[in-house]
């Protein structure tokens, strides 16, 4: 629609510099961090119970996913704050592996979740909150400028920030019954979606699913073993030192063969498999008659039983979404140890909706097609609370960098799973719902979990997102970190003072004096058990602190490895290409090279090469024509 049809036929209800689409995990972000770096911001939630909403397992974190959790806080996010606030368990996984696959995961309350990000939101002073459905993008001269409200309203801004999520198109589907619906029996959103195609946004279909909901008083957890929480509680905000709070425990269950039969003799009734859903769904997420069909050598699937909240008797089952017809699902789930008599209160279901094709996207993830128009989450084609909200966020910081005419924040793959996210999508581009994992990492171990504010916060402090105050403690942290690590380096024992201690814990005895930076090299000891022989006064660090001590010294040689690969790559990350280039006049590229980077459009030969469809050797001929355009001033 354009602003001279608004102006006859709609009313006119506010300017703003930024609008933010959907108040999910993505849009809250992307609104926090706009009215934080300064810009009058309107966040539209299709319905304010949908603010911050957990419509799937209302937990944070997990492999990968804490990784970005904790990114988004080192760049002044809310995501790991809010978490801080209102988790009920908390338990850090992969212990038993390297740190770089070390990831927190928490088991978080979901209303308070919600309660609690929408109290934040209100709070911010250039941030304002309503609830309407947005129908219409107001389009000039190939530039957004505003939307249109289902009630014939309309606001004007400089940039919008689309974070729809899975209500886009939204379809519900259980057994042979579908119907239009937004997660959780909200309302979906159908207008926009076939407004966004006739302003040119090519569109697609996934689907994702979620579980039923039980009553906790229906199980017997006597057949159930018991998962706990961690004893000592690790925050996931920086800001935070330490958390105290009583911890709930989660269930273990696992199917057997008489859930598989009765998956097995309905599945046809499933609309996965009866061909109602068009969507592709996420591989790394199947339902249980997917896992059934797919993994037919497999005796048992685990399933955990999760509490929604403290104020409610509602469970959550993890590992069983479906979308067989309700007897079916009431019939599986009884053959289950611990299920036999469960009252489901919310039945599994699958919901298939709108999104767009990531690679329609630049880097800074404003659209090709239409300028300052931001794209944020699940409408990118990915999956997850914590890949959305690490998009909104940097949505959000560049909607506000482009209306200032600044360079926009773009994190490299050695900067931050967040930058892989983004590059992966908006670069390979995705067939299905796109999860983060620490394999789609090159240099994991540079991107624990850890040392994301030390990777981070200053870059967010540069481009306008973390506060002075924060970026100030955050100089402190860092200089503690650096002494206590000057001590250790510099602090020496002797072979008579230390070797009693050394074979008393299986250690191997000096012949010659050694640092205790040295000392914390063997992987039998640890920052804790050499207190005793560090003659000298320690600080006080917070757990943050001493694990990114202990992994420096513990993994040095490895650290410095991949530094040397990262210096490698930067040089290819360092050379330009214009995004205005036509590649079909470059000779000696193949059709399908030429093709693919005519889509793309790659801002960097770093970029070029990860591509798919583009070869080394297409990559020599680029390489070749820039230095022809080097040498003839262009």
């Amino acid at each position: 629609m354009r602003i001279e049809e608004c102006k006859k036929t709609k009313i006119h209800m506010g300017d703003y510099d930024i609008i933010v689409v959907g108040a999910g995990h993505a849009g809250c972000e992307a609104g926090l961090i706009a009215g934080r770096m300064g810009m009058k911001t309107l966040l539209f939630s299709i319905n304010l119970e949908a603010v911050a909403m957990m419509p799937c397992n209302p937990s944070i974190g997990g492999t990968g996913k804490g990784h970005l959790v904790r990114e988004i806080d080192a760049l002044g996010g809310e995501m790991a704050i809010n978490t801080d606030k209102t988790f009920i368990q908390s338990k850090m996984l992969n212990l038993s592996k390297g740190p770089a696959v070390h990831s927190l995961r928490v088991q978080s309350d979901k209303q308070q979740y919600h309660i609690e990000m929408k109290k934040v939101i209100e709070n911010e002073s250039l941030v304002s909150l309503k609830q309407a459905e947005v129908v219409d993008l107001i389009i000039e001269e190939d530039a957004v400028v505003g939307v249109v409200t289902r009630t014939d309203t309309y606001f004007t801004a400089k940039a919008v920030i689309l974070s729809t999520g899975t209500f886009l198109g939204g379809r519900i589907f259980i057994g042979n019954s579908f119907y239009d619906g937004g997660p959780n029996g909200l309302t979906p959103s159908i207008k926009l979606a076939d407004s966004l195609k006739k302003c040119g946004l090519p569109l697609r279909r996934f689907k994702t699913g979620t579980p039923c909901r039980a009553l906790s008083k229906s199980l017997n957890y006597d057949k159930m073993l018991r998962q706990d929480g961690d004893e000592k509680i690790v925050p996931f905000s920086f800001q935070n030192e330490t958390l105290e709070k009583e911890q709930v425990p989660c269930w273990l269950s696992y199917t057997n063969e008489n859930t598989h039969n009765v998956i097995r003799k309905n599945i046809n009734k499933s609309a996965l498999f009866s061909g109602n859903i068009e969507g592709v769904g996420p591989r790394y997420c199947p339902s249980i008659e997917d896992k059934i069909d797919r993994f037919k050598d497999k005796d048992r699937h685990q399933l955990f039983v999760e509490p929604e909240g403290l104020d409610t008797d509602e469970v959550y089952i993890q590992g069983m979404s479906s979308s067989l017809p309700e007897d079916v699902q009431e019939s599986f789930y009884k053959t289950i140890p611990g299920l036999e008599d469960i009252e489901i209160v919310r039945p599994a279901y699958a919901i298939e909706y709108d999104c767009i094709d990531p690679l329609e996207l630049k880097v800074s993830l404003e659209s090709k097609a239409i300028k300052n128009l931001f794209c944020a989450g699940q409408f990118n084609g990915s999956s997850g609370y914590e890949e959305a909200a690490a998009q909104g966020l940097i949505a959000g910081i560049n909607a506000v960098r482009k209306i200032r005419d600044k360079e926009p924040l773009v994190l490299g793959r050695s900067d931050a799973y967040i930058g892989v996210l983004i590059d992966d999508l908006v670069t390979k581009g995705t067939n299905e719902p796109y999860r983060i994992m620490t394999s789609r990492a090159e240099y994991r171990l540079l991107l624990r979990q850890d040392n994301a504010d030390t990777r981070l916060t200053e870059i967010g402090y540069q481009y306008g997102s973390v506060s002075e105050e924060r970026y100030n403690k955050f100089l402190e942290k860092k200089e503690r970190i650096r002494k206590e690590r000057e001590r250790l380096d510099n602090t020496y024992i002797m072979p008579s003072k230390v070797n009693e201690f050394l074979i008393e814990r299986g250690s191997t005895a000096l012949n010659n004096k050694i640092s205790l930076s040295e000392l914390l090299r063997r992987p039998e000891m640890t920052y804790e058990s050499i207190k005793e022989i560090d003659q000298e006064e320690r600080p006080n660090l917070a757990y943050h602190e001493i694990t990114q001590i202990i992994v420096q010294i513990k993994y040095e040689g490895y650290i410095n490895k991949q530094l040397q690969q990262v210096t490698k790559q930067k040089k290819m990350e360092k050379r330009k290409l214009d995004e205005t280039l036509d590649y079909s006049n470059i000779s000696g590229l193949r059709i399908e090279a030429t093709q693919k980077l005519n889509k793309v459009k790659p801002i960097t030969i770093g970029q070029a090469t990860r591509i798919s469809g583009v070869s080394p050797a297409d990559i020599s001929v680029l390489m070749v024509y820039l230095e022809k355009e080097k040498r003839n001033g262009k």
